[in-house]
């Protein structure tokens, strides 16, 4: 099945055998997007097709490389049509100001490095967040009853998931529980940072006051995305690793995590 064939774009049509039966089987799609800033390559994600400027915008936000709307002069996929593959690449231009810092996209390297190569460890880590991004003044207690129904309201905003489970999905909520914006993607980094793109390209970043929900465990790097996007509540589906516990804990960030059913974790 083409792409144009298919109006999700984030799914293939597979052959499989299932108990000695050929059978069609949908999975997700997972490709390369290269991110280029001002021509320069940036990073190689493994993503799902669809959302890509979400993704693009905002894992530039979130890995620190611009800190609104306005550092972003442009965000397009490129169309070049001599570039193969082009729909993988995604070109962004940096307002002047950004441009004239440099370090903005050297730092950023450096830490995408050190976090490939376990360059640093758990306080090292904790540090280099706070450098892009302060601890939350104030921390943000969720009602029971709403971080219980947010798994369940993730779910019903992840159709691709429905069809593959092979997907990730985030959402955000206003502390009432009323839904903001969703997003699914193989990669639970990618999910997180497509809704919050999403919100960055409307001119709504930062995102204070906002909950993140995501399918996946509470890792240090989600917990990082959410507290530089200055969201003030995360809610995981599964567990927290110690290193998400100890910055988010440090940054002033409510976590709430292992929801099932009625129970929870809150990290406090």
């Amino acid at each position: 099945m083409s792409r144009a064939d298919d109006e999700t774009v984030g799914l293939r049509v597979v052959r499989v055998r299932r108990d000695a039966v050929l059978r069609d089987d949908v999975v997700a799609v997972e490709e390369p997007l290269e991110i280029r800033v001002d021509g320069r390559a940036l990073a190689v994600l493994m993503r799902t097709p669809g959302a890509d400027l979400d993704l693009a915008a905002g894992f530039l936000a979130t890995e620190g490389l611009i800190d609104g709307p306005d550092d972003l002069m442009g965000l397009a996929t490129c169309a070049d049509p001599a570039r193969p593959n082009r729909q993988n690449v995604v070109l962004a231009t940096m307002a002047s100001g950004v441009r004239a810092a440099p370090e903005r996209f050297d730092r950023a390297q450096r830490a995408m490095y050190a976090a490939s190569s376990c360059g640093l460890c758990g306080k090292a880590s904790i540090e280099q967040v706070f450098i892009r991004a302060p601890a939350l003044l104030t921390r943000l207690e969720l009602d029971p009853a709403v971080v219980t129904a947010l798994p369940d309201r993730l779910r019903t905003v992840q159709p691709l998931f429905a069809r593959t489970g092979g997907l990730h999905g985030a959402a955000l909520f206003t502390t009432e529980g009323e839904l903001l914006g969703a997003a699914e993607d193989i990669g639970r980094h990618n999910a997180v940072d497509k809704v919050i793109g999403a919100r960055l390209r409307a001119d709504a970043f930062p995102l204070d006051g906002l909950v993140l929900a995501v399918s996946s465990r509470a890792g240090f790097e989600i917990v990082q995305k959410a507290v530089v996007a200055r969201i003030g509540a995360l809610v995981t589906v599964g567990a927290a690793s110690s290193l998400a516990d100890e910055l988010a804990r440090a940054a002033g960030l409510a976590l709430y995590t292992f929801v099932r059913g009625r129970g929870f974790n809150a990290h406090q």
